[in-house]
């Protein structure tokens, strides 16, 4: 982990297209700016380790619920 000191206003630059801005600071709570291209997908921590649980669990369906599908059909 690089842990860098940043004033608001300053940046940093990760593989020379994306660009985090400290917007605000307030407290122990900092505001950040992200641009990236569209291609490059953005989640707070937990919403990512959500969207991963959620993916895990679409990969492990039963036959039962694969039978249960078919029969909606």
């Amino acid at each position: 982990m690089l842990a860098l000191t940043r004033k608001t206003g300053d940046a940093i630059m990760i593989n020379n297209n994306i660009e985090i801005t400290v917007l605000e600071v307030r407290g122990d709570q900092v505001k950040i700016g992200i641009s990236a291209p569209k291609e490059v997908s953005i989640y707070r921590k937990e919403v990512y380790l959500e969207i991963q649980k959620e993916n895990e669990a679409a990969q492990n369906i039963s036959m039962d619920d694969v039978e249960a599908l078919k029969n909606l059909l």
